[in-house]
């Protein structure tokens, strides 16, 4: 009888025990993965970019492993930074006429952001707590049907 009531076991496998990645309490993944930055070797609007690259890139990669630091010459253009995320999404700033204080700040902007397209927050949705006047409408409460 002890057979009949016994529930099979199904084998826990290792594999099972592993936890999906995910940004919270216990964990968190950067959403950033690639950086690149591009510049010119004769402008002079790229000499910042230049001097940035030369004195604080490297630091910048040890301090951030889970990023791939790309440096590319781009002859003829202006220097540029772009940033690649986890969600397939990409920002590119433009640096012409920033000190290399101010690349700081861009590229610390782009190694904190989300990726996520930039949503305008004075235009938020009107949310009601009460419901209207008259009622929700719905095409089935009237007498005739809407036709087209």
């Amino acid at each position: 009888m002890a057979s009949k009531l016994a529930v099979p076991l199904k084998p826990f496998l290792r594999a099972q025990q592993r936890s999906l990645p995910a940004n919270g309490h216990g964990a968190f993944v950067p959403q950033i993965r690639k950086l690149v930055f591009e510049f010119c070797d004769n402008w002079a609007s790229s000499t910042n970019l230049r001097t940035y690259i030369h004195n604080h890139v490297e630091n910048l990669a040890r301090e951030n492993p889970h990023v791939e630091f790309v440096v590319r010459r781009r002859s003829h253009r202006e220097p540029v930074i772009r940033g690649f995320y986890i969600n397939n999404r990409d920002k590119v700033i433009g640096l012409k006429g920033f000190e290399v204080t101010g690349i700081q700040q861009k590229v610390q902007l782009l190694l904190d952001s989300s990726g996520a397209k930039i949503k305008p927050l004075k235009r938020e949705t009107v949310v009601s707590s009460t419901e209207a006047a008259r009622g929700i409408w719905s095409g089935l409460h009237v007498e005739e049907p809407f036709r087209i």
